[in-house]
């Protein structure tokens, strides 16, 4: 039976210490996944929801982005996953009387979990100025508010429309046609925080920012490098490639700073012998010092190199370039200071060697742990050349794979979401649009925030997501939020960036994935691309929440007419009445999605060209391959002080609080902790249970600080610590950036300790 959200925010401060897991999923996944989906949708709604989950003829998940083979399970979803199809399909609602009754002064005391759990939006509300409180209003006034404020700009680029990576592509290829049309290029969206490092190394070194592999060459590779990346939290279905890679022989190689139970021990659940006993993935763990990744692979490069018959010439000869240059630079590298760098031994980096030379078809996966430094770009691109070197890109079971987290957030700038638009992108939506897009680049997501906090931007208007709660330096993104004249939210449920308003505010309920979506042309369905270049179609099957719910393609149609008015000869209500025009102007201008509605609806949908893969040709600007050979940098650390990693807990996927504990790693009932190897702490003064302050440095002299944290003794890397956000983003100083990519340097914040005193009751 569903249960009712929470009245008060529960007791964050005093989260208690089991003992670390050594095995993922099993039994306890599949009675956490039973229970959090009974408290939210009870036990009917529970078995017509998540039989629909990843299903060809039924919705996609609404979490991360791993793909799905042909062939499909019952139960096609993870323990997160399930989490995340239940907080969207819950049975608890959010009415106007919910925002009569508390002030936004109250909801922004609230925590993100608390916020979440109140359930789903039911009806458009309107912060007016000068109000204490959000009040209902109709679609009409909520869309001519919007156009008022829209209109009234200087310059089309005093606005924001940011994208999260839930939205679908029809929806994004609407909103990105609204922008351009409207006048800017100012697109942030959620790439910008996470992988954007993996798509400009990529783009770069191989010609396509997108991962090269698909589920059937994991399967079929010899070895697996998984590195700075968290399956078993992250992207648990990724679980059961590595299982299945296992099982036909392969080796694992994990590189990260934290052991983690997912990578350690698989138990599926899909088989008994599973559940029971589970299959060992690991093969040999290089516990890695954060930020050291550049200069472990530069010295692998260097030894493979060395190696006689190691390198492929044939492939080296005939598709890349730069391959002198980098030998030369991978002389250079020197053990003592990759050792310094990395925090391993000889013995362990000499094993890893000799598990790639034994390799004929080798795949580097990574996320987060490679694409958050200052120097993430070129750690990217060492990770090609080790590939390259090997000949292992374009080869069956050999490959890139950047693992990407939200569900659709590869297909949002496949259809154009992007401050950089290529120019040939330009000029194909402009021809079939007969608009004129501007050339110059727009404002990815830190350059937003610097725009509204020095007055350039106005507007904010955010398709999906937790803005507030996803990016750095939260103090100053806060301040930020509210010089805007007017920020608007289209969501489904609450968050914090609901509380962190412009002088006006509009938040847009919209359906979500779960939901029916029919319109005047019939029911529809929308579309979604994985994170290896799969698109496939995606169709709810709930009731949705309330009638007075819009779609994401119906928001962005009306919102078009409502701010272009009749100049604006593109069709937006057939849009809203029919998805499948829009598919037909996406196949028209997007190069791979050709006789798009066509090729969809086959059952699994169809997988997109990638030149790389498919002709070992590269669309590089010399032809081919390209090596490169970077200074080698890692993160300098001061004496006495930690290289703090944020992190996500168990109960968490982004932003989205699902609960107070974190499992795998033995903590229940608190988020406010900092994970500290024990060594490290004991230099420090810092006890087992203590409470401590963090507080980051760095060049700018301005205090960050994050206050109560309990420490945990925990096996970290020496000189590295961990603790989670959205809770530590106030650590990260928005111009603490990854070179290039301008992404948020997340995983590398030195901070220092100032201790609190005794454990709190």
């Amino acid at each position: 039976m569903a249960t009712k959200p929470p009245t008060g925010d529960p007791v964050q401060d005093a989260p208690q210490i089991d003992e670390v897991q050594h095995a993922a999923a099993g039994l306890p996944a599949v009675a956490h996944t039973l229970r959090v989906a009974q408290q939210q949708m009870g036990v009917r709604r529970t078995a017509q929801t998540l039989l629909k989950v990843n299903q060809k003829d039924g919705f996609d998940c609404p979490g991360c982005a791993w793909p799905e083979g042909d062939k499909r399970h019952t139960a096609e979803f993870c323990e997160n996953g399930a989490k995340a199809v239940a907080e969207e399909a819950t049975l608890r609602r959010v009415t106007p009387d919910f925002f009569a009754a508390h002030p936004v002064a109250d909801l922004a005391a609230r925590s993100g979990y608390w916020l979440g759990q109140q359930g789903r939006i039911t009806q458009p509300v309107y912060l007016p100025e000068g109000s204490d409180r959000y009040e209902a209003v109709t679609w009409e006034r909520a869309f001519e508010i919007v156009a008022e404020e829209l209109t009234a700009l200087a310059s089309p680029d005093e606005a924001l429309f940011y994208t999260s990576g839930r939205t679908s592509n029809e929806a994004a290829f609407l909103l990105q046609l609204l922008a351009r049309e409207f006048g800017t290029n100012n697109l942030p969206d959620c790439s910008n925080m996470c992988h954007e490092s993996s798509g400009s190394a990529l783009t770069e070194t191989i010609g396509i920012g997108k991962g090269s592999v698909s589920l059937e060459d994991l399967h079929g590779a010899d070895l697996i490098i998984v590195a700075g990346q968290n399956p078993g939290t992250n992207h648990p279905r990724m679980l059961s490639a590595l299982e299945q890679a296992k099982s036909a022989g392969a080796k694992i190689i994990s590189v990260n700073p934290l052991p983690e139970a997912g990578l350690e021990r698989f138990k599926n659940p899909q088989t008994a012998r599973g559940m029971l006993k589970g299959a060992a993935l690991t093969d040999l763990f290089l516990q890695i010092r954060i930020g050291g990744d550049q200069a472990l692979f530069r010295l692998l490069n260097k030894m493979i190199i060395e190696t006689d018959g190691a390198v492929d010439t044939g492939f080296v000869t005939e598709h890349t370039h730069g391959y002198e240059a980098l030998a030369a630079a991978a002389r250079d590298a020197d053990w003592d200071e990759t050792l310094t760098a990395t925090g391993l031994d000889r013995d362990t980096i000499e094993a890893a060697l000799a598990m790639i030379l034994a390799s004929e078809r080798t795949i580097v996966c990574w996320a987060m742990g490679l694409t958050q430094h200052k120097h993430s770009v070129p750690t990217i691109r060492e990770v090609v050349n080790l590939l390259l070197l090997r000949g292992n890109i374009g080869r069956p079971g050999a490959g890139v794979c950047p693992v990407r987290g939200h569900s659709n957030v590869q297909g949002d700038r496949t259809m154009g979401i992007f401050e950089r638009p290529a120019p040939a992108f330009l000029d194909a939506l402009d021809r079939e649009f007969g608009i004129t897009s501007p050339r110059h680049h727009g404002y990815d997501v830190v350059r937003s925030i610097q725009a509204l906090r020095d007055g350039d931007a106005k507007v904010f208007f955010a398709m999906g997501g937790n803005f507030v709660g996803a990016t750095p330096d939260t103090a100053v993104t806060e301040a930020a939020m509210r010089r805007a004249r007017l920020t608007v939210h289209v969501s489904t449920k609450l968050n914090r960036s609901h509380a962190v308003t412009g002088t006006r505010a509009l938040i847009l309920p919209t359906l979500g994935r779960t939901d029916k979506d029919v319109q005047a042309g019939g029911k529809q369905f929308v579309t979604v691309e994985d994170s290896m270049g799969m698109v496939h179609s995606s169709r709810g099957n709930l009731t949705p929440a309330s009638p007075h719910l819009l779609s994401e393609p119906a928001i962005v149609a009306r919102l078009a007419r409502a701010v272009l008015g009749p100049a604006s000869t593109t069709p937006w209500e057939e849009f809203e009445k029919d998805y499948g025009t829009i598919r037909d102007r996406i196949a028209r201008v997007v190069p791979g999605f050709e006789d798009f509605n066509t090729r969809v609806a086959r059952p699994g949908g169809f997988t997109l060209p990638h030149a790389p893969r498919d002709e070992r040709r590269f669309p590089t600007t010399t032809g081919k391959a390209n090596f490169t050979a970077a200074p080698v940098e890692y993160p300098a650390l001061p004496e006495g002080r930690l290289l703090l990693q944020t992190l996500r807990s168990h109960d968490q996927y982004n932003t989205t609080i699902y609960g107070l504990d974190d499992r795998y790693r033995g903590i229940r009932g608190g988020r406010r902790i900092v994970m500290v190897n024990p060594e490290d702490a004991h230099t420090l003064g810092l006890a087992d249970g203590s409470y401590t302050d963090l507080v980051s440095e760095w060049k700018d002299g301005v205090e960050r600080r994050a206050p109560g944290f309990r420490v945990v003794h925990y096996p970290t890397a020496r000189g590295c610590a961990a603790a989670y956000y959205p809770e530590t983003n106030v650590l990260v100083p928005l111009d603490a950036t990854a070179d290039t990519s301008n992404t948020p340097a997340s995983k590398s914040v030195v901070v220092r300790f100032e201790t609190n005193g005794a454990p709190r009751p």
